[in-house]
């Protein structure tokens, strides 16, 4: 059986900022994951073109940040200390990016928030998901020959069968609203539904979480509390 087409659309919102709106960027949620990976490229070409300020004048971002030169940075946007956003990253409307994150390639939605010490790669983050401190979302398989050429195809499995990425890189979708708990490794291949709760601790990759649902690490409750010896 063919797997389902993986539309964004049940995933994430577009951005509503009238600068990114206008772009390809504003067509988002029409797009199947795959076919917008593999366009990813041109479509920030043509943003960029379009874009009268690449980086909004209200955004906020500090001076220790590194900002790539391809960056969009959106209106009311903060960044913090001593994070580095690169390579035809997208940051929403209002979204925040923490001290000492690391972003590449990602799209971030309006209003998201990323805490601190985060890294994410090839990654689309939705509106007003937040996630907290110490999170990674990989982006490349290991069991490519040479991790510093991935050859080896991102694939996630669904429920209708196995949905292929179509790239060697692609970390996660993840749905707006979706919260995480922290010291989490996603990726790559995931993509988790709108108002999802992911807990601290887990490890997810290669597989869909449907809408409104939690996902926990059984073991972080079996702690056991005992008495020194003297």
């Amino acid at each position: 059986m063919d797997p389902s087409p993986l539309l964004l659309g049940d995933y994430l919102q577009p951005p509503t900022g009238p600068q990114l709106a206008a772009t390809p960027y504003g067509n988002l949620d029409k797009a199947d994951l795959a076919e917008f990976l593999t366009a990813w490229p041109d479509i920030h070409r043509e943003a960029l073109g379009r874009m009268k300020h690449r980086i909004h004048p209200s955004a906020r971002i500090h001076p220790t940040a590194l900002i790539g030169d391809d960056v969009i940075i959106g209106p009311a946007a903060r960044v913090w200390e001593f994070t580095t956003i690169r390579d035809g990253s997208v940051i929403g409307t209002g979204a925040s990016i923490g001290f000492n994150c690391e972003v590449t390639r990602a799209f971030v939605g309006d209003g998201a928030v990323l805490g601190h010490r985060i890294g994410i790669n090839r990654t689309l983050v939705g509106a007003e998901a937040h996630l907290s401190a110490n999170l990674t979302v990989a982006a490349i398989s290991m069991w490519s020959p040479d991790m510093r050429t991935p050859e080896r195809e991102i694939i996630l499995r669904t429920p209708t069968g196995i949905y292929r990425c179509g790239t060697p890189q692609f970390g996660a979708l993840i749905g707006d609203r979706v919260q995480t708990g922290n010291n989490i490794s996603l990726g790559p291949g995931l993509a988790i539904g709108r108002n999802c709760r992911i807990t601290s601790g887990v490890t997810l990759a290669a597989r869909t979480i449907p809408a409104h649902h939690t996902v926990s690490n059984p073991h972080t409750t079996d702690v056991h509390v005992h008495r020194h010896r003297r």
